[in-house]
């Protein structure tokens, strides 16, 4: 199983429930049944809707990986013919943050990417455990794991 390579901003805020600029994914990457790699671009935005009066600091890129893991389980469903399950962020954990803010990481040449990879290391239709790493010019800035609670419905 393998994604379109040009799926761009547009369609990850198609299939997931952030939108405008609170989807921060820029593009998919790759995808298979275990793992999804997307590319974010925007962490230097002055109008990024996470950053704060400090900057876009480095605990945002939980965000960006949560994004990833909800894309990952709508590509999964929608390859399976199935309704997507409404998934939430229940714990992460183990997470290293080797940064202090994501808008000021050092400049590069080429592109000025954030990478941000989840790979599913359990789960089933309640619940799934993901890996993340969250990295800029080859370098780590952010990893651990997190738990996705499924078909969770809001109290009222």
């Amino acid at each position: 199983m393998s994604a379109p390579q040009t799926l761009a901003h547009a369609g990850i805020a198609a299939l997931i429930p952030h939108s405008g600029s609170m989807c921060l994914l820029a593009r998919l990457v790759e995808w298979d049944a275990q793992r999804i790699v997307c590319v974010a671009e925007n962490h230097r935005d002055a109008d990024h809707p996470l950053r704060t009066r400090s900057g876009l600091l480095s605990p945002c890129a939980i965000e960006y990986a949560a994004q990833a893991m909800a894309l990952h389980g709508a590509l999964i469903g929608q390859e399976a013919g199935t309704a997507v399950s409404p998934g939430f962020l229940a714990s992460a954990r183990g997470v290293q943050l080797h940064v202090l803010r994501l808008d000021d990481l050092p400049a590069v040449d080429g592109p000025d990417e954030l990478h941000i990879a989840a790979t599913r290391q359990a789960g089933d239709a309640r619940q799934i455990l993901y890996a993340f790493t969250v990295s800029h010019a080859g370098s780590t800035i952010a990893e651990g794991r997190a738990a996705v609670v499924l078909n969770t419905p809001l109290s009222s």
